[in-house]
């Protein structure tokens, strides 16, 4: 009897040890799970990153102040975890080149045009719709909808994504010697315009010309008679000293002129969500930043180019009423986004 009450209080110590054990092997498992989901110490990411961003625009310009702007929201908004180097003025070289350094991942950021996109993804083409947007802040609000959206999303299968849209000034017409008050008046010209598709066969329509000239030749090739103006808009009008050899300025406001905001797609999905977010919440701190400015100032930059000398008129949209037509006619059709575009904004 005694062997057996013996047996009997060891395989209940046996019994009580192996609850003990697991007891503790579920304490265990919880504090790794929590670990695992970012909840140890009850913070977020601990991640630090020194990003790049690469743009063509001069310091002077507004597309640069938003890429400051947002190197400031990053460091605030993550407590000193990101930040941000920049290299304006095509130190990189083309967009061409910075889209590739992009898909490699040697830069990480990009505020690149529009304009250079739709050659990389023909839907972009539709924010080059001719007065789609009465003004600058209308242009911002757009960005949020659904197809601009969309248009970003195409982007997925290059190796990027597309975060947001960044404006600097609407589209004017700047003349060397001529004022331009019709379409007629600029047959046979021969026009700057950024060689992107949507933008040349604008003034196509007109009866112009255009010519692709990189921005640093476009000084000297007005200066000498190449070509007759240029398609601008007031900010690089003025940084670019364009003021010194163009005599007119038409305020037509009738293209706007947006940078794509890119990232490296690895760089940007390899982040955990709290940071994707910081990312995009800076970003839209730069837009807003950007178009309030830049709206502000429109009167402002008119004013210091009538005082350089230049006549600056405005013309109303009426007067392309057939171009506007012809566009609709032309990109509608090309690709289901364009005329989505064209559907919503028009």
């Amino acid at each position: 009897m005694k062997h057996v009450k013996h047996l009997l209080t060891l395989m209940l110590m046996a019994v009580l040890v192996m609850v003990l054990a697991a007891c503790g092997d579920d304490g265990d498992e919880d504090a790794t799970a929590d670990a695992s989901n970012g909840n140890d110490n009850g913070g977020g990411s601990e991640e630090t990153y020194s990003f790049k961003l690469a743009h063509i625009t001069p310091t002077s310009h507004m597309w640069h102040e938003a890429a400051e702007k947002f190197g400031e929201e990053l460091d605030e908004r993550s407590d000193g975890r990101m930040s941000l180097e920049i290299y304006p003025a095509s130190q990189l070289g083309t967009e061409a080149d910075m889209v590739q350094q992009i898909e490699s991942g040697s830069v990480d950021f990009g505020f690149i045009t529009a304009a250079y996109m739709s050659s990389r993804s023909n839907p972009f083409a539709a924010w080059f719709t001719p007065y789609a947007f009465d003004s600058l802040e209308e242009a911002h609000e757009a960005r949020k909808s659904d197809v601009a959206r969309k248009i970003l999303d195409t982007l997925d299968e290059q190796g990027l994504t597309g975060l947001d849209y960044l404006f600097a000034g609407q589209r004017v017409m700047l003349f060397k010697d001529k004022e331009v008050r019709t379409p007629e008046d600029m047959q046979g010209m021969t026009l700057r315009v950024t060689p992107s598709p949507p933008m040349q066969d604008f003034y196509r329509f007109t009866g112009a010309a255009s010519e692709g000239l990189p921005l640093p030749e476009v000084y000297a090739a007005v200066q000498t008679g190449v070509i007759d103006g240029m398609d601008m808009d007031l900010d690089a009008t003025i940084t670019n000293n364009y003021f010194e050899v163009v005599d007119y300025g038409a305020v037509t406001n009738h293209m706007v002129w947006p940078a794509v905001a890119i990232a490296n797609q690895d760089l940007f999905e390899g982040m955990p969500e709290e940071d994707q977010q910081i990312v995009q919440d800076a970003l839209e701190a730069a837009a807003d930043h950007a178009v309030t400015k830049r709206a502000s100032q429109e009167e402002e930059f008119k004013q210091q180019l009538m005082d350089e000398g230049m006549t600056i008129y405005e013309l109303d949209q009426d007067v392309f009423a057939e171009q506007i037509e012809q566009f609709d006619e032309t990109y509608g059709p090309s690709d289901e986004l364009i005329q989505e575009f064209i559907d919503t904004f028009r």
